[in-house]
């Protein structure tokens, strides 16, 4: 790609990924935690810098501008200033030089592409890893009758046992309210990286127990944190996957972490967020409804991710 069809790519990309985190963004500058989307940036590896920063993904190489001056709103070490208000790119010159980049190769100063190999002799086990997860995930239909409980079963008889919360929010029946819940209905949890954080009480009343041994064998779709881990799985293979496909992953994650939270016990109306009363017949289908939207975006996410992972192992 030439610098002319490249650079307002990049230059595009950086605006979007301030879009999408200018929410969170904002409450940092404020000296604010934001209940919703710091997760995004606590349990993901998320920085801001690396959002913005645009790759084409594997098999394109990039001519670069002026002999290696180089994408929008970095620094010279590659990395975007990471602060709450970053602004939108500029053009500055020599900014950031891709030649330097890790798992990249150039042709003299000009051209510069990721090199496969460099990157499978690194993460090539992650590769593999992913690209096995996500065609297992893909080959199952969603499960959809789980009604977001596992956030319930995180806080499940935590008074009585003297706990303390996970959120600073209220909860919005109140701990004799939410423990109700959690024992009117059936749990059936199927995502390990939730089902580590229920409390000792709710642990057997999954109707599943999944483990990181059978993660492989039990993701599914409908799984809300299955589908924001696509975005997980994109930090993982980095600069092989396309700038697009990131921020596409970002944005579902994005949108499920406002949705888990408001089918959660927690009382989010402080975010000018309404409930999804998912104790009621009325909640139940408004979440099942959203679960399978996320499910149909995040499949489509998980085939492009696929062909990420097959570029990159048919490289060898």
């Amino acid at each position: 790609m030439t610098p002319e069809q490249w650079l307002p790519l990049a230059a595009a990309h950086a605006e979007r990924a301030d879009a999408l985190t200018e929410v969170w963004r904002a409450a940092r500058s404020a000296g604010r935690k934001h209940a919703i989307e710091d997760f995004l940036f606590t349990y993901y590896p998320t920085r801001v810098a690396h959002l913005r920063r645009w790759h084409p993904g594997a098999g394109v190489a990039l001519v670069l501008p002026d002999g290696g001056a180089e994408a929008p709103g970095a620094t010279p070490d590659g990395d975007a200033p990471d602060v709450p208000n970053a602004p939108s790119a500029t053009n500055a010159p020599h900014a950031d030089d891709r030649t330097t980049w890790r798992w990249h190769r150039t042709t003299g100063r000009e051209i510069v592409t990721l090199d496969p190999d460099a990157f499978l002799a690194d993460r090539g086990d992650t590769v593999r890893y992913v690209r096995g997860l996500l065609s297992a995930t893909s080959s199952r239909a969603g499960i959809f009758g789980c009604f977001g409980l596992h956030e319930w079963a995180m806080v499940y008889r935590d008074r009585e046992a003297g706990r303390d919360q996970r959120h600073p929010l209220p909860l919005r029946l109140g701990h004799e309210g939410t423990d109700a819940v959690v024992e009117a209905n059936p749990v059936r949890c199927s995502h390990f990286d939730a089902f580590r954080f229920f409390t000792p009480e709710a642990t057997s009343r999954n109707q599943l127990q999944p483990s990181r041994a059978t993660q492989v064998g039990m993701e599914q779709p409908g799984c809300l944190h299955a589908n924001m881990d696509l975005y997980k799985w994109c930090l993982k293979l980095g600069p092989a996957v396309p700038g697009d496909l990131l921020l596409d992953a970002f944005e579902l994650a994005r949108d499920i972490r406002w949705t888990d939270m408001a089918a959660s016990p927690y009382d989010v109306s402080a975010y000018d967020v309404a409930a999804v009363q998912i104790e009621t017949p009325h909640g139940k289908a408004e979440y099942v409804r959203r679960q399978r939207d996320f499910a149909q975006r995040s499949n489509a996410l998980r085939e492009r991710l696929l062909r990420v992972c097959d570029a990159l192992l048919g490289a060898q």
